[in-house]
């Protein structure tokens, strides 16, 4: 009598987590091991920053360790030929920008990997604006004087970026396309090493995101002459835009996660609902807000419909411009 009371009592506990467990949604699913989120630029940059601050929110809900996994090289591309590789039993993520996604398979022709057919959209997480900056050793304080000046100095007029062929570097040839100038392209393993570099006087010249590049021009150490919004930053109201500065350009990128296409669309579904809750919680949306930056939260539906609309619109400029690695 007494197992036959037990025995019940044990179906109907098991009965009653069942519908605890149904009822709460993503809270009760998990990941079957550790997730590995690769960057592909440096640590202390943009992307990095993104990468970390979701990993430390993503952990906590998912119920597993989340790590940040840097693999610098090739502009982002290295990182994106290996994730391409990752079995299907592994849990990784990739966080990429239009450098890795778009451009770099529309112009490099050993690229290594196909952005739309390798990769599954997970979730689109923030956009960003990027800065012109020049070192305090340029003597000039607007954009129409360092156009003169590198047009009275066109040996000096080195334009450092945070990797060759990212978006940073692109927008640099918009730029001086749009100029009229003629400047060296410095490609650099990241952000970090391109503002030292800046900071120091060995570059003159930088395109970098604008949420890096504010600090730095906030401490006096470098002086940021105009960002790419299309309206002034809220975190920088006195800092024009390009076109307020006589230049008629505006453009923005973006963060996104991005799974191989080796991952089971279930395990893509769960990571996709778990970043955007994180995405929405007003911790981080402070988080991210204090880090100079702009959270997005978008279901994964909404993550293709943008990235299908940025590749409409920017696509088209990247053959048009011509560029070669």
């Amino acid at each position: 009598m007494y197992l036959r009371k037990t025995f019940r009592s044990l179906i109907a506990g098991l009965g009653l987590a069942t519908l605890a467990t149904a009822g709460t949604g993503l809270q009760a699913q998990t990941l079957d091991g550790p997730l590995r989120i690769v960057v592909g630029f440096a640590p202390g940059g943009a992307s990095d920053k993104v990468a970390r601050i979701v990993a430390d929110k993503l952990g906590p809900k998912l119920g597993v360790p989340v790590v940040v996994d840097n693999k610098t090289g090739a502009g982002g591309r290295l990182a994106a030929q290996q994730v391409k590789l990752t079995p299907a039993g592994q849990n990784v993520l990739m966080l990429a920008n239009p450098a890795v996604m778009l451009v770099a398979p529309l112009v490099f022709k050993d690229n290594g990997y196909d952005g739309e057919k390798d990769f599954v959209p997970v979730s689109h997480v923030n956009d960003y604006e990027f800065a012109l900056s020049v070192s305090t050793a340029v003597p000039v304080k607007e954009l129409n004087h360092l156009l003169a000046w590198m047009r009275a100095n066109p040996e000096k007029a080195n334009f450092g970026v945070p990797a060759t062929g990212s978006l940073p570097h692109f927008f640099a040839l918009m730029t001086a396309e749009k100029a009229g100038v003629q400047g060296q392209v410095v490609g650099y393993r990241g952000s970090a090493p391109l503002l030292t570099d800046l900071i120091g006087g060995q570059i003159p010249i930088a395109f970098d995101t604008f949420d890096v590049a504010l600090p730095q021009h906030e401490a006096g150490k470098i002086r940021i002459l105009a960002m790419s919004g299309a309206r002034r930053s809220p975190f920088a109201p006195k800092i024009p835009t390009f076109k307020e500065s006589g230049l008629d350009l505006a453009a923005t990128g973006w963060n996104a996660f991005f799974a191989p296409t080796s991952m089971p669309p279930q395990k893509v579904q769960l990571l996709s609902k778990a970043i955007y809750e994180v995405m929405k919680d007003p911790a981080t949306v402070k988080t991210f807000n204090d880090s100079l930056m702009t959270p997005v939260a978008a279901t994964q539906a909404q993550t293709v419909a943008m990235l299908k609309a940025f590749r409409e619109q920017w696509a088209p400029v990247v053959r048009k411009s011509g560029y070669q690695p």
